[in-house]
């Protein structure tokens, strides 16, 4: 299957609805006592106007530079949950050829519990959903969580639906084009993970039925930013 052909149009309509059910879940080895109460401090205040995340994974390293500027709601929301290892053992469970790789869902079910219902509001979409850009999945307007996706193409036709760049990879972006795909769509759609099932029952159904998926190892902000 070659990049960029005919999967956006499908695929379009699957972010909708699958990237807002989706919620986070600690790594195996973070503490999650934070990350079960998203009222704390921990995850209050601005972030800075720019920051870099290094996201260490199991395919290789890349880099994200974040321009609150683009969309402060999700750069916020994003430096918290970066910063609290939210993203740490995050699987890549839906990465379609041609179109773009999702995440963040988290690996333990009480933290998917806890952040199911904390959306954000959106932001005013004024970046492109260019290749190599950083934005947060949803299904409709105000249900941003904590999952987010890196377009592959330039996938301009999410621009007029409210996808919202917050930011872009800066540094390995042929790292994340090596991140597993051959599990596709997931349920009930393709082959690949049911969300449903991750949220229930974490990285256990993973790594169990789809053992080949690609994951965060550490994220981690590395250039605070201005």
């Amino acid at each position: 299957m070659t990049r960029g052909s005919r999967y956006p149009v499908r695929a379009l309509g699957a972010v909708l609805t699958l990237a807002a059910a989706g919620c986070g879940a600690p790594d195996e080895g973070t503490e999650s006592g934070e990350l079960l109460n998203p009222e704390s401090e921990a995850f209050q205040g601005a972030s800075p106007e720019t920051y870099r995340v290094l996201f260490e994974t199991s395919e290789g390293d890349f880099t994200v530079e974040v321009v609150r500027a683009w969309a402060p709601n999700g750069a916020d929301r994003f430096y918290h949950l970066v910063r609290n290892g939210y993203y740490e053992g995050v699987r890549f469970f839906r990465v379609i050829e041609g179109f773009m790789a999702q995440f963040g869902i988290h690996g333990e079910p009480a933290v998917n519990s806890a952040w199911r219902d904390r959306t954000i509001v959106d932001d005013r979409v004024t970046q492109s959903n260019s290749r190599g850009t950083l934005t947060y999945a949803m299904r409709g307007p105000d249900t941003r969580t904590t999952q987010l996706f890196i377009n592959f193409a330039d996938n301009t036709q999410l621009d007029g639906m409210g996808f919202a760049p917050i930011g872009r990879v800066v540094e390995g972006m042929d790292v994340v084009d090596r991140l597993h795909a051959g599990y596709g769509e997931g349920a009930p759609r393709g082959r690949g993970p049911d969300q449903g099932r991750m949220h229930s029952e974490g990285n256990a159904y993973l790594e169990r039925s789809f053992p080949e998926l690609d994951f965060v190892q550490r994220a981690s902000i590395v250039q605070p930013g201005g």
